[in-house]
């Protein structure tokens, strides 16, 4: 099980810093990703780290989102800096398997077991 935490409004230029919960599973050797749906459009990867930590990132966060995670803890964050209005979105954690080197933050359909969003309002 996933949840995700740390959504809320912030205004444009500013900072947010989200959690993602995972329980039931020990999650050292599962890649975590990040995903987003904003209203009206598809669910949208973000960014991925793998469980040895490799990080990877869709070009729209790149140089402001950071994916981590803490394999004692369960967790993983996404710190979101510069935030846009365009970033307006539920915000999902997510978790799979991987049978390859890396992990894929595009391929929803891979990720096996997805927590609850968390509402990302950026405005001024």
């Amino acid at each position: 099980q996933l949840q995700a935490s740390g959504g809320g409004l912030v205004q444009p230029g500013g900072s947010l810093r989200l959690s993602c919960a995972v329980s039931g599973f020990a999650a050292d050797y599962y890649v975590i990703g990040w995903f987003r749906q904003a209203p009206g459009k598809e669910r949208e990867g973000l960014s991925c780290i793998t469980g040895s930590g490799r990080t990877y990132y869709s070009e729209s966060v790149k140089g402001r989102f950071t994916i981590s995670r803490d394999n004692v803890e369960n967790t993983s964050d996404l710190q979101m800096n510069s935030l846009k209005p365009e970033d307006t979105a539920v915000y999902y954690c997510a978790a799979y398997i991987p049978s390859l080197p890396g992990c894929h933050y595009a391929d929803i359909d891979e990720y096996r077991f997805w927590g609850q969003g968390t509402l990302v309002t950026v405005s001024s």
